[in-house]
């Protein structure tokens, strides 16, 4: 094989820890969540983009050919970290929304200066498609320093057709997941769901079902509910798109029996979630994605991760990164409010943002682990103890960040 075709080989050596979700099953659940493989004193190989080895030092054998070494003394290696709900496509923000919250601003005060969701359908319309992908560019680097190397991302603020299109392009140009959220709201020039509702469906959908991998709407009183949830949700499975929904947030509307009656991947937020929604979700395939940064943000009570996790429902985390209510992009800050706000293990924390969110996003055959055949995303931390993932609250603890074994 010439040097020009030999695959690409980085060693990180030395590391004082790896740490890895355990098993080879997804979604992890009950007490499997809790159990992390830790290799002291280890290295990874990566080959060609993909896991080759890992191991102890001592049990590292000589390496011929090219390899590039990276030195991880004092450094600890957990997979890379995968957000699975996430609005990274957006234009301006809602930062003076954010000071009239800080001083009391009611939800009336708020929407009649001009915010809410349809502020930022305004700014992302005004955006061309070139715009959009900038922005997704610059937040997508936010969360890779912030160690996330697999990200999905939704539309939802063009509620046109125009705009839906042009975002999930952009997203998909800027290697993130695309989610399509043609149901996020209803657009301001409209105040019917359902006349609103039949135009995405028959001008969006079978366009937006060759750009996105799965479909998602907001099921909520004052968006949509559950009725009109249903008709949205079974014509983007029929054009071929997996299934998620927003749910639970403010109100229990009826997403939990809709994901799990329709097959959902996942069903997310889940602040409002009863002791019914819980013993419906640890009965299903559906995964509760759970949100603790929007809940933070906007003054909520934390979703009922241990309750979830010890009834046996398969949970995740994510940041909801978003302009509005969770201007989020760290995945390590998330997993230090789920071990002290959610209750959460660091352990099943590590496994909720990695395994669990790749099985969420169909890819945790491939992502979501440090093992052989798996692909080499990794990240570093500047700690010799992984667990200072969660224990680094706020922390600049991600040292560097490896994709398909590459630096940067």
């Amino acid at each position: 094989m010439s040097a020009a075709s030999a695959p690409h080989r980085l060693l990180v050596r030395d590391l004082a820890q790896v740490a890895t979700p355990a098993g080879t099953d997804a979604p992890l659940r009950g007490s499997a969540l809790g159990q992390t493989e830790v290799i002291e004193d280890a290295y990874v190989l990566c080959e060609d983009g993909r896991i080759g080895a890992v191991g102890r030092m001592r049990d590292l054998e000589r390496l011929d050919g090219d390899v590039d070494e990276l030195d991880g003394r004092g450094k600890s290696a957990i997979p890379g970290l995968v957000d699975c709900h996430t609005h990274a496509c957006f234009a301006g923000d809602r930062v003076d929304e954010f000071a009239m919250r800080a001083r009391g601003a009611s939800y009336e005060e708020l929407h009649a200066a001009g915010g809410g969701i349809l502020s930022t359908v305004r700014a992302t319309r005004a955006a061309d498609e070139e715009g959009l992908r900038e922005a997704v560019r610059r937040h997508l680097g936010w969360m890779r320093r912030s160690g996330s190397t697999t990200v999905e991302a939704k539309s939802g603020y063009g509620l046109d057709r125009e705009t839906e299109l042009a975002s999930l392009r952009a997203i998909r140009s800027e290697g993130a997941v695309p989610t399509w959220l043609g149901a996020h709201g209803v657009p301001p020039e409209s105040d019917d769901a359902d006349a609103y509702l039949d135009f995405a469906l028959a001008e969006v959908l079978p366009e937006a079902a060759r750009l996105a991998e799965a479909a998602d709407i907001f099921l909520e009183r004052g968006a949509f509910d559950a009725g009109q949830a249903r008709r949205y949700l079974d014509a983007c499975r029929d054009a071929g798109l997996a299934l998620r929904l927003h749910g639970d947030q403010f109100t229990e509307s009826g997403a939990i029996p809709l994901a799990i009656e329709l097959g959902a991947r996942s069903v997310d937020h889940l602040e409002t979630t009863g002791e019914g929604g819980v013993s419906a979700l640890a009965g299903s395939d559906v995964v509760g994605v759970l949100l603790p940064a929007s809940a933070l943000f906007l003054g909520r009570p934390m979703p009922p991760a241990r309750a979830l996790i010890d009834a046996g429902a398969g949970v995740a985390l994510a940041t909801d990164f978003n302009p509005g209510s969770a201007f989020c992009e760290s995945l390590p800050l998330v997993c230090s409010l789920a071990a002290t706000q959610l209750r959460m293990g660091v352990e099943e924390a590590l496994a909720a943002c990695t395994v669990n969110a790749a099985h969420v996003l169909g890819r945790a055959e491939r992502k979501g682990r440090i093992a052989v055949g798996y692909d080499a995303d990794l990240v570093l931390l500047d700690a010799s103890d992984w667990r200072y993932l969660a224990y680094h609250l706020g922390g600049e603890i991600v040292a560097e960040t490896i994709v398909g074994g590459h630096r940067g």
